[in-house]
């Protein structure tokens, strides 16, 4: 009897059959499992069916791996779709900056106005102690005279605008009326003198002017 690592035959019908019984193959040097069938010599046999279990793992192996393909149709309608949602986000992106950038200049624009109009407050009391100056006679000449003029002058160009026209209709808006006379000369009420001058910046008015009114009798 031969050992159960070498061929061994036996005879079938007359006919030997051979069968390897190795449990390491002679070829590759590895071993082999105890389920595999053996290979059927030239001439002879062989039982080459796998068990049904590996078969069905191997068939839901295949389709678990198949790529499906999409139709046409779909794959282009779905990349309609996509452009026109992208397309949609990019509009609304955009007329968010917009929105965004206008506020900003909005704001820039009111910052810089509010910063101007707190100087120009800031300075009201100085114009006044030069107009009073002025109305003495104490600024027709000299070297104080001239940066009162430049003084003006510079803050006109920032919009600063006197209100001191007299003979005009009273506008509460605008005026401040201390002391109201009686006059013949007159059919609306109507700035007869200036107390105080008044300023604008722009169309906003810092601060009224201090009149007598002048109402008709």
């Amino acid at each position: 009897m031969a050992n159960e690592d070498e061929s061994q035959s036996e005879p079938r019908n007359g006919e030997p059959i051979i069968r390897d019984k190795r449990k390491v193959d002679p070829t590759t040097g590895q071993a082999r499992h105890e389920q595999e069938q053996p290979a059927a010599a030239e001439g002879g046999e062989a039982n080459t069916s796998s068990p049904e279990g590996d078969a069905l793992s191997q068939a839901e192996e295949i389709l678990n791996n198949a790529e499906v393909p999409v139709p046409e149709a779909a794959t282009a309608e779905a990349s309609t779709s996509e452009a026109a949602e992208l397309k949609n986000d990019l509009l609304r992106l955009h007329a968010e900056y917009v929105n965004y950038r206008k506020r900003v200049e909005r704001d820039r624009a009111v910052a810089g106005e509010m910063a101007v109009i707190g100087v120009v407050n800031s300075l009201l009391p100085v114009l006044d102690d030069i107009d009073a100056a002025r109305q003495h006679g104490d600024l027709t000449e000299g070297p104080f005279a001239a940066i009162a003029t430049k003084l003006e002058n510079a803050l006109k160009t920032y919009g600063l605008t006197r209100i001191d026209e007299t003979g005009v209709e009273f506008d509460p808006t605008i005026h401040e009326a201390l002391i109201q006379q009686p006059s013949s000369d007159v059919e609306v009420d109507s700035v007869s003198q200036i107390l105080r001058a008044g300023y604008k910046s722009g169309s906003r008015v810092l601060r009224a002017a201090q009149v007598i009114v002048a109402v008709p009798e």
